[in-house]
């Protein structure tokens, strides 16, 4: 149950009296409102621990949440028009007297806000008083269909689950069908038949498109050639009727085995099937979808297969794979009380797999504690409701959007439903680490994909939500009124809208349409004007004369008209900015993702937005008129050291030189990205002591810097939490000693990357021990770097990049690298040998080596690498490519590779 909102007003009022010296005029009426406020969190907690479900309890929390967010909007309110301006100083005093009616007028005004709101939650608390949750049982309701169809995961053809039961007979049956039919299927049993060696012998093309419930047709088509590798940038530009006809003609010709995934109903198919119109052909297709009526409309004579539920033992099977994993060991036996609990708990899955695997996935995090395994068994059937997946229903991201864990946890947390004290038991841990257990949880239940992992930590980095999950929470977020998508189909209704607070926009529509002074969250997919829009800003008869004389270069009549329309668009854009800053004082979250042109530069405005945790301006780019630059570098004014709040700082990648920003207020940041010592001052680092990630862009110099005695300079970060350092920079070479100095206060970072010019690595003492993972990429090292790197005890992962290193030679000698399992070479155009020491690298499992094209032959060392799995050679020479195939003088070096690839190589 949901009582973030309530969490996060009482965690205003506790910041406000901690900030405000003295609440004269309110303090009574805050501390009443804050008591009620405990009361309803300890009423949400009682009901969430007993599992209570009923229409009054679910209608009381959506409206115990806005009574908590006015709460919150009525307290800061009071911070940021009282609170802020009781601040010491002469100057202050003399604004405060000048101001002494206004100030009295606004707080007669907060205190019979908080009054209101103060008798509502009485009343609303008087009502809850009368429902006893104790007497509420922990098993109040069983899982609804809705909840079932949550688990749902998109599928991908080469992923495949190795937990899979009671399909054998079944994959036997559809492949006989199959080379003679056309067939339909669901997900897992066509990717079971999309490997399967009959079918790979007898088709010489396989093609697996994913369709999903908005059926994009050009992309899929698309996507077909793009598999089949006949897509060329001509077929983007072509008629729509002509891709279907190259689609068709391709499959009339070739023997293929096309998988439409996912197609959910029959207008989707109607609008595919132009392209699988050939009438004479040895291709087949292959449906998979919910909809069966789509069998037989697409094909009346196709075949349909309708899976199966599981009988028990296969359940029982299945459920084993899951949690029991060495069952297959010679001598392991289960525990016989867990395999009594696990069997009973099985007959509550009823043969559903996408159930066992929920619970299988639950239980085996919780093996062998059998006191775990008691509880989850008493409650087994709420585990198949989301509780920690409430978090889930702020899915303000698109569909098929592949959701960075980082970015996700950033917005959790500026909006207040993370927090450090979400759980009993959790006060040791702070809130980025509390969401990502919640998330964890979520992928072990298999109510989320994983996609990505970082490489270095192993930690998820991204992850997709199935379109049926999607829905689900969609509408538990409708239900709740916790947030709204924005497009042109709503704009009309949010303008009427005054108590919106979180709004994500995935199509372009006018920000002047939200009318709502209490918005917390504004996501922005979309362009901040598609160039359609600014096109409309402009006369005709300007925008008609600049088409037609675009090319006179040095005709001043042009010019005079091209500056006149960018000084008109600059306008609008200013009026935008302006809009949103002056009008959404409430904001937390402001993330702009698409870039393009968004002005020449923001307003001060911006330093209004006191309450933001989470400010993304990395994408923001100055002006632009068709394909040419008209205008200056984006400008950001010097305020926003007063956003003290902010956690999370993205800076666009360039700004103009009289950007010149102070940061050093800046205490609770975690997130720095886009800082350069051109538009920022390095002295600003120092204070930010919370700081977890840094990304330094363009050119990083430290004035007054003390270059004979480099341990006289005072430390640049002081913060014990910095897990991640990047540099970029294309505008020059970075000082080594600038960096080496840098590196020496990130004594606890685990992951490295330099894309700069250094001509030389800082010595080994200068880098953190804790380094697994470093990518060096434009460095143009001189000297060997391995005698540096292979020092490093915990490097798990180190990347070459484009011109890393300029050298000839390469060494690792000795025990090098003792604990690397991934090496990648890529572009090193100067590398001619490498050597390799029987005993360096023993924990090699991946080998890449990419465009290297003056490196003669393989190590001969490799040989003695027993760990390595796989061994990539990718736009290498032929004669680079004969040697290390079977037969080949180095062939013998790698041998013993399960898996040696080749790609390009010509």
């Amino acid at each position: 149950m949901d009582f973030s909102a309530v969490s996060s007003a009482l965690k205003a009022i506790g910041e406000l009296t901690q900030e405000v010296t003295s609440l004269w005029g309110v303090d009574v009426q805050v501390e009443g409102l804050a008591s009620e406020l405990r009361w309803m969190q300890s009423f949400l907690k009682v009901a969430d621990a007993r599992k209570v479900d009923n229409d009054m309890i679910r209608t009381s929390v959506v409206e115990i949440r806005e009574l908590a967010y006015d709460a919150e909007d009525v307290i800061e309110t009071f911070a940021l028009k009282v609170a802020s301006k009781r601040k010491g100083g002469f100057s202050n005093c003399i604004k405060r007297s000048a101001c002494f009616l206004k100030e009295g007028c606004l707080l007669h005004q907060i205190k019979s806000e908080i009054e209101k709101i103060t008798a509502r939650i009485k009343e609303l608390t008087r009502q809850l008083k009368t429902y006893d949750v104790s007497k509420f049982g922990v098993d109040a309701e069983g899982p609804s269909s809705s909840t079932v169809r949550r688990e749902a995961r998109r599928p991908y053809p080469h992923v495949m689950d190795d937990n899979i039961v009671g399909l054998d007979d079944d994959v036997k049956k559809l492949v006989t069908v199959l080379l003679n039919d056309q067939s339909e299927c669901r997900t897992t049993l066509a990717k079971k038949i999309y490997h399967h060696s009959q079918v790979i012998d007898h088709f010489k093309h396989l093609v697996w498109v994913y369709v999903s419930q908005h059926c994009q047709t050009r992309k899929v088509w698309e996507d077909i050639l793009s598999d089949l590798l006949i897509l060329c940038e001509e077929d983007r530009k072509m008629k729509v009727e002509k891709l279907a006809k190259k689609v068709s003609s391709f499959f009339e010709k070739n023997k293929c085995l096309m998988i439409l995934d996912d197609v959910w109903n029959i207008e989707a198919w109607d609008s595919l099937k132009p392209a699988f119109s050939a009438r004479e052909t040895k291709s087949k297709i292959l449906l998979t979808s919910r909809n069966k009526e789509i069998v037989s409309h697409a094909d009346k004579n196709g075949f349909l297969y309708e899976l199966r539920c599981l009988n028990y033992k296969q359940s029982w099977e299945l459920f084993q794979k899951i949690v029991f994993p060495q069952t297959n060991s010679p001598g392991y036996k289960i525990d016989a009380k867990m395999k009594e609990l696990g069997e009973g708990m099985v007959k509550h899955c009823a043969g559903l797999p996408l159930a066992i695997i929920i619970l299988g996935g639950i239980l085996a995090t919780k093996y062998p504690s059998l006191t775990k395994w008691l509880k989850v068994s008493v409650n087994v059937k709420s585990y198949f409701k989301i509780d920690k997946g409430q978090v889930l229903k702020d899915v303000q991201f698109p569909e098929d959007y592949e959701i960075p864990v980082d970015r996700l946890i950033q917005l959790w947390i500026a909006k207040g439903i993370v927090s450090s004290k979400q759980e009993e038991g959790d006060e040791g841990l702070i809130a980025e680490d509390v969401a990502e257990g919640y998330l964890m949880e979520l992928a072990e239940r298999c109510m989320i994909q994983v996609r990505e992992r970082d490489i270095a930590t192993l930690k998820m980095r991204s992850f997709q939500m199935h379109d049926l999950m999607r829905d689900v929470c969609l509408s538990k977020a409708k239900q709740e009124k916790f947030f709204d998508i924005a497009d042109q189909s709503n704009a009309c209704q949010l303008s009427t809208i005054g108590r919106v607070r979180r709004v994500s926009v995935h199509k372009f529509i006018s920000l002047q349409c939200i009318k709502s002074p209490r918005l917390r969250t504004l996501l922005l997919f979309d362009e901040f004007l598609p160039k359609e829009e600014y096109a409309k800003l402009l006369p005709l008869t300007m925008r008609s004369y600049y088409d037609n004389h675009e090319d006179e270069f040095f005709n001043p009549l042009v010019w005079f008209v091209m500056l006149l329309g960018v000084s008109m668009l600059s306008i609008k854009y200013m009026g935008l900015w302006k809009n949103m800053f002056n009008n959404f004082n409430f904001l937390r979250v402001l993330e702009y993702e698409r870039g393009r042109g968004a002005g020449c530069k923001l307003p001060k405005d911006i330093g209004k937005l006191i309450h933001l945790r989470l400010l993304s301006l990395r994408d923001l780019e100055f002006l632009r008129m068709e394909n040419r630059l008209y205008s200056g570098l984006f400008h950001v004014p010097n305020v926003l050291w007063r956003l003290h709040q902010l956690r999370h700082l993205y800076l666009p990648k360039q700004c103009s030189r009289k950007t010149k920003l102070k940061l050093g207020t800046l205490r609770n940041l975690q997130t720095l990205v886009n800082f350069n010592t051109k538009n920022c001052y390095v002295k600003d680092l120092i204070n930010m002591t919370n700081i977890r990630e840094l990304e330094i862009r363009g050119p990083f110099n430290i004035e007054d810097f003390n270059t004979e005695e480099l341990d006289k300079n005072p430390p640049i970060i002081q913060s014990k939490y910095l897990h991640s350092l990047s540099i970029i920079n294309d505008e020059g070479r970075m000082d080594p000693r600038h960096l080496a100095h840098l590196l020496l206060s990130c004594e606890n970072i685990s992951k490295l990357s330099l894309d700069v010019e250094i001509t030389r690595l800082p010595e080994y003492h200068y880098l953190s021990s804790n380094l697994a993972y470093i990518k060096l990429r434009r460095c143009e090292l001189e000297e060997d770097p391995m005698s540096t790197l292979e020092k490093l005890p915990n490097l798990r992962i180190l990347e070459f990049r484009y011109r890393a290193i300029i050298g000839k030679e390469m060494f690792c000698c000795g025990q090098a690298f003792a604990k690397l399992e991934s090496l990648s070479l890529k572009y090193l155009p100067n590398l001619e040998e490498w050597k390799v020491d029987e005993r360096a690298l023993p924990s090699l499992r991946r080998l890449e080596i990419e465009n290297c094209r003056e490196l003669k032959k393989l190590p001969d060392g490799l040989r003695f690498i027993a760990t390595l799995q796989e061994l990539k050679i990718e736009s290498m020479p032929k004669t680079f490519k004969d040697r290390v195939e079977e037969g080949g003088e180095d062939f013998w070096k790698v041998q013993h590779v399960p898996s040696i690839i080749f790609q390009d190589c010509k």
